[in-house]
């Protein structure tokens, strides 16, 4: 619905008062100022009818090309229908205008009226045609815009869902291992496997968390993989303080210390050592490459989940660099005191 509300109280006493003195309807000094004033009126009433008219029109017919995407046709059919009804309806009230006037019974000024009136009406049809795109562009685009939304948000959601089950398997053949054996362990590692689901579960539909929370998070996960490996796994981070104000998606540190484990040899003489650091911008999480004997059967969907999160949330890539002797992946950060930090609502 397009609000033209001034563009009628402008326009139309404007046309009505315009187009007769144009097409030589009235002669002016033969009227007293009354007569004047209610001639004036009736071309006024006469503007609206049109105006009126070939908005019902423009409505009607503009639907029928829609699917199509083909204005052109549209315009000249509304343009030409338009016409007709400007045309006939003028013609009416500058006959009748004519009929019960001083004016001479003048049928070139009714046609030089209809064609006035024509004329208005072509321009101001496509003045509206104009409006219309511009409104339907709009409508597109935030259209295009919320499906892109929506789109991302179901990709994210579905991302997040990959990661939920990824280590709980394992973790429930080593608490089963342990009960038999080490009742006391296994009590410990129940509760720590207690923690970390419970940090997934909180923290699955957020977009992000800080990085404090996440390291405690991954110091507690990675509890259970020493458990599982016998303490071949070393893990360094930084401190916890200095993270409280930067923010990452949540998990990320445990697809890529799983990443590390599943690629790479360790043994209690050479336990394998993941590094976390911050680096201006951005997280390193480094380990020493040391690959396996055997082929490993991997998909590569964990770090490409994890980027295509990054990409969602940051429209930033992570980094992965391999050198001679260590992998590293770079985390794109962001603090609560970036421009596009917004909080999230709970």
């Amino acid at each position: 619905m397009i609000k033209d509300l001034v563009l009628k109280a402008f326009f139309i006493p404007l046309l009505g008062i315009g187009l007769p003195l144009m097409a030589g309807l009235i002669t002016y000094d033969r009227y007293t100022l009354p007569e004047l004033i209610a001639a004036n009126l009736l071309f006024m009433i006469t503007s609206l009818v049109i105006w009126i008219g070939c908005n019902a029109i423009h409505r009607q017919l503009r639907p029928l090309y829609r699917p199509l995407r083909l204005p052109l046709p549209r315009v000249l059919l509304i343009c030409a229908i338009s016409s007709v009804y400007g045309a006939l309806t003028g013609g009416a009230a500058a006959y009748l205008w004519l009929s019960f006037s001083r004016e001479a019974l003048s049928w070139s000024s009714i046609y030089r009226f209809q064609g006035a009136c024509v004329v208005a009406v072509v321009i101001f049809t496509l003045v509206y045609e104009v409006i219309f795109l511009g409104k339907e562009r709009e409508l597109d685009t935030k259209i295009v815009d919320q499906l892109d939304k929506e789109r991302s948000h179901a990709e994210l959601q579905a991302l997040r869902n990959e990661l939920d089950p990824h280590f709980i398997f394992n973790s429930l053949n080593t608490l089963n291992h342990l009960i038999t054996g080490h009742p006391e362990e296994a009590y410990r590692f129940n509760n720590r496997l207690a923690q970390v689901y419970k940090y997934f579960l909180l923290n699955k539909n957020k977009e992000l968390i800080s990085l404090k929370e996440e390291l405690e998070f991954i110091h507690s996960y990675f509890y259970l993989l020493q458990i599982r490996h016998d303490d071949k796994l070393k893990l360094q981070t930084l401190s916890e303080s200095v993270a409280e104000t930067v923010l990452i998606p949540p998990c990320s540190l445990q697809v890529l210390v799983e990443n590390a484990i599943k690629h790479n040899e360790f043994s209690e003489k050479n336990p394998l050592l993941i590094r976390v650091k911050l680096d201006g911008p951005y997280l390193h999480v480094s380990n020493r490459i040391r690959p396996k004997p055997y082929a490993v059967d991997s998909t590569g969907i964990g770090l490409r989940n994890l980027g295509a999160r990054y990409k969602i949330l940051f429209s930033k890539s992570i980094s992965v660099e391999t050198t001679n002797d260590e992998f590293i992946v770079k985390l794109p950060l962001l603090t609560k005191t970036d421009p596009g930090y917004q909080p999230e609502t709970p």
